[in-house]
């Protein structure tokens, strides 16, 4: 009698201490989503008639590096996945991604269960748009290697026969300006002028810098860099300030490229009120003119062939996608190295760089901007 009272405590005190176990971690992706309930801390399920709507959607889901686990969805830019907590993969623009979650599991995590988070910061995912592959499809090795990637499956260049139209118009502004300034842009576009020492140098450098044909050169080349920036989709709006001033649509191609013109064209006149004050400040004024002089023909002469820069993408994007963007990136990092490194000689003519005050200056008014634009335009995308 009291060994039976004794059991069935015993077993009554075993069923008060039973918890549910977690849910099973599916080897593909499911429908049913989970969100986070604050006020208990744990994850719930999400009923879409009965929940509010949130950033952020989690799922429970079974990762392993030797097994293939493809996912399709459709993002706004900034929708990010998570593992564990571990940032995976962010959609930089609004468009449909593949890729692979064995491929992207970070190497830090085991193989097994882990906890998929997708999280849109501004506004809600589009969870219906998430799909699997089947289990047992195959996929060739070269899809393979794509969606591992994770790269965005887009046709081709987005409004090519926009980017055709606008390099149409720049070509014929460039033809207009040649016919009407012949001698001017003669006298800025010789090579062996610019690479030379003799007294067409000299004349050149003596020139003013702020003349009719200047200002149209330097909008030309504002309109090709802001193709090519365009084409190449470096959204300089991702950066925080500037999206602060100004929201334009990513598919509004014109707007955007007029946008681009306007800051490269502020950034190209406004350079000569910023090299003004560093030289004030390091007592260099006589070098001012000069410097700015040298980097404004280097810059238009760059300018003449960032649209074949353009072209070729253009030709070459739906074949090449990855080589033709490192390419055209490479092009963009030539042209802002190789204006420095000008820029530079013809001050070591006037003055040698050996010293140290001289050297000082040149870091601060060319090599430091560099930097800062090889960070934003080319490293950053």
């Amino acid at each position: 009698m009291v060994l039976g009272l004794a059991l069935a405590s015993s077993i009554a005190t075993f069923a008060s201490e039973y918890r549910q176990l977690p849910p099973a971690a599916p080897a593909s992706l499911s429908a049913d989503w989970l969100i986070h309930d604050a006020a208990r801390n744990r994850l719930i399920f999400f009923l879409p008639g009965y929940h509010q709507p949130a950033h952020a959607y989690y799922q429970w889901v079974q990762v392993s590096r030797s097994q293939s686990f493809p996912l399709s969805f459709a993002a706004q830019r900034g929708l990010s996945l998570f593992l564990d907590n571990q940032l995976i993969f962010t959609a930089r623009s609004a468009t449909t991604y593949s890729l692979d979650l064995a491929h992207l599991l970070p190497a830090r995590l085991p193989a097994g269960r882990h906890l998929l988070a997708v999280w849109q910061p501004d506004g809600i995912p589009a969870l219906a748009s998430f799909s699997g592959v089947r289990q047992g499809s195959s996929t060739s090795p070269s899809t393979a290697s794509l969606v591992g990637q994770a790269q965005p499956r887009l046709p081709g260049p987005q409004g090519q026969s926009v980017y055709l139209s606008l390099l149409l118009v720049l070509g014929l502004s460039y033809g207009a300006v040649r016919t009407t300034y012949q001698p001017g842009l003669a006298r800025i576009f010789q090579l062996d002028e610019l690479f030379g020492r003799g007294s067409d140098q000299q004349a050149f450098l003596s020139k003013p810098a702020f003349s009719l044909l200047n200002l149209l050169l330097v909008l030309l080349f504002a309109l090709s860099f802001a193709l090519l920036l365009t084409a190449i989709h470096t959204d300089l709006q991702n950066l925080p300030f500037l999206r602060r001033f100004f929201n334009v649509p990513e598919t509004a191609i014109v707007a955007r490229v007029l946008l681009y013109t306007g800051i490269i064209t502020a950034f190209v006149f406004g350079k000569y009120l910023f090299v003004g004050i560093m030289a004030y400040i390091f007592d260099l004024l006589p070098l001012v003119d000069i410097q700015y002089r040298e980097f404004l023909r280097t810059t238009l002469l760059a300018g003449l062939f960032l649209p074949l820069v353009l072209l070729l993408y253009l030709s070459l994007n739906n074949a090449f996608p990855q080589s033709v963007a490192w390419a055209a990136s490479a092009a963009i990092g030539i042209v802002l190295v190789g204006s420095v490194l000008r820029v530079g000689r013809t001050l070591h003519h006037h003055a040698s760089l050996l010293n140290l005050h001289l050297f000082a200056y040149l870091c601060a008014t060319e090599v430091l901007p560099l930097l800062v634009l090889l960070k934003l335009i080319v490293f950053t995308y």
